[in-house]
């Protein structure tokens, strides 16, 4: 009955502002619970035996150089029988062990934007995650948030509309205050990883873009990112993209910047219809855009990734049918599985990267793992060859 009589008083703008911040307030106490005691995330400590998985080399060989001094040593930790490592630590090793599959010498960053028309299909887990697993190879990225929700920018511990300033976003970069986006690049919580975040004032970008365009005809608006990056690509050796749900003015800046795309693509019906729609819109645009006006545009790779997977659900076995069909040798050989795993991770503002040693040994743990460090491989196999066109090797 109190329902009934709550829903039948008007709802004034005041109110509205009122629950604004009373959810405000109650994600940063969430926030705060999940990431006591000091309301920031912090990087997983790392066993000997990931260290050995993340170089490749056997006890033997750790002891060995461990032995000679030359890389660091971690700590015992609370038990006093096994060595831990920090991420730092961890990453030092990796480079040192795989210093052959880094990035060449005169190669540039490759820019991978990570998109969808539609939330929920995991995009912004996926880009959190391609990011943290490639770091855990040794490999340098930039991270930049193009969605005004700043669900990535929230994965880094941060709460965009309380703790990110308008600088500290891709806005001055749109509007024309800056031309380059080092102004904006922040260290954040996983060593090797950098961001630029995003708050909900990114949505102005959507009235900026278009209005510079009306004034002055020359000027490409779907360039402003890729030409603010320039000098990033110099010091990165990946710099991942986390688009809007949406074709938006952002995401289009997002996609002409971008040397690779992925797609994260839930094996659904309504999904698989949205992809279509995705592109179908995207090469109205790259024609009216690019080769309209004499240019033209190359990407490196385009990959579909399978996610949240659920082997039980039969329905979706044709679903697959038809992405295959549909998107061939695009789709990628890996599925992201949906599990209990990913779903605890998330709601402690993490990927299953950010999880603790001991939680790698539980099953949907394991399950997740693997598959998202397949899908890594995958990517900086891809990331590799494109090196190497750069350099002609």
């Amino acid at each position: 009955m109190d329902t009934l009589v709550n829903a039948s008083r008007p709802i004034t703008l005041d109110a509205l502002v009122d629950q604004a911040d009373r959810v405000k307030a109650i994600v940063e106490q969430v926030r705060g619970q999940m990431l006591a005691p000091n309301a920031r995330k912090k990087a997983p400590m790392f066993s000997s035996a990931q260290l050995m998985a993340l170089t490749g080399l056997d006890k033997a060989q750790v002891d060995y150089r461990l032995r000679k001094g030359e890389l660091p040593s971690g700590r015992l930790n609370k038990t006093g029988y096994r060595r831990e490592f920090t991420l730092a630590e961890v990453r030092t090793w990796v480079k040192d062990v795989r210093a052959a599959e880094l990035r060449p010498e005169g190669a540039e960053a490759i820019t991978i934007t990570v998109g969808n028309f539609k939330g929920g299909v995991t995009k912004t887990t996926t880009a959190l995650t391609l990011a943290q697993g490639l770091s855990l190879r040794g490999h340098k990225v930039l991270v930049i948030d193009c969605d005004p929700q700043g669900s990535l920018t929230t994965l880094f511990g941060l709460l965009p509309d309380s703790e990110v300033s308008m600088d500290e976003t891709v806005l001055p970069l749109f509007s024309g205050e800056q031309t380059e986006i080092a102004y904006a690049i922040r260290p954040t919580y996983w060593d090797g990883i950098d961001l630029v975040a995003a708050a909900s004032f990114l949505f102005s970008a959507e009235f900026i873009l278009p209005a510079k365009q009306s004034k002055d005809s020359n000027f490409e608006f779907w360039n402003v990112l890729n030409f603010g990056i320039d000098r990033a690509r110099l010091e990165y050796d990946v710099i991942v993209i986390d688009t809007p749900p949406a074709l938006s003015y952002t995401t289009i800046n997002a996609l002409m910047a971008s040397d690779g795309i992925i797609m994260p693509l839930p094996p659904s019906a309504l999904d698989f219809a949205s992809s279509a729609q995705f592109w179908d819109l995207f090469s109205d645009l790259t024609n009216q855009l690019i080769r309209n006006r004499g240019g033209k545009k190359e990407f490196a790779f385009i990959d579909i990734l399978l996610a949240k997977v659920e082997a039980s659900d039969i329905s979706s076995s044709f679903v697959r049918e038809w992405i295959a069909a549909a998107y061939t040798d695009k789709v990628l050989p890996v599925e992201i599985p949906k599990t209990a795993a990913a779903s605890t991770a998330s709601a402690e503002f993490g990927t299953v990267y950010d999880s603790a040693p001991e939680n790698a040994s539980t099953r949907t743990f394991k399950r997740a793992f693997e598959a998202y460090d397949r899908f890594v491989e995958l990517i900086e196999s891809q990331v590799r060859t494109f090196w190497r066109r750069q350099v002609g090797g």
